[in-house]
Order: structure tokens, then sequence, then C-alpha cells
């Protein structure tokens, strides 16, 4: 069964091709950590990013 998951990589590639940059990146996580923690988490976890980066993703985005 082919792996059905993005990586972190693919998905600011496909962020960065469609304009956003760092500071949209930014404000696009805090929306998300603020309106949907949970999904958020769940979101980074999905793109196989490693636990202790998902932490500080998340503390930044509070």
């Amino acid at each position: 069964m082919p792996n059905t998951n993005m990586t972190k990589t693919q998905w600011v590639e496909l962020f960065r091709e469609t304009g956003l940059d760092e500071a949209t990146m930014r404000q696009w996580h805090r929306l998300f950590e603020q309106r949907h923690p949970a999904q958020h988490q769940a979101f980074l976890e999905w793109l196989q990013i490693p636990a202790e980066e998902v932490a500080q993703i998340r503390q930044h985005s509070r």
C-alpha cells in the first residue's frame, strides 16, 4: 500500500507555490492552532513531523 501522507517539505512547497511567505504561513498556523488545536496537532502528525518539532510549532503558534 503506498504512503498517502504528505511530508512537511511537500506541504511547504505547495504553500510557497501559491504565494505564501513565512509570515503568512505563521499566521496560518496561529489561526489553525487557535480555532482547531486538536486538528492542528493531528495535521502536523499526518505530515510526519517529529513530536518535538510539533510541540515547537504549536508553542510558537499560540
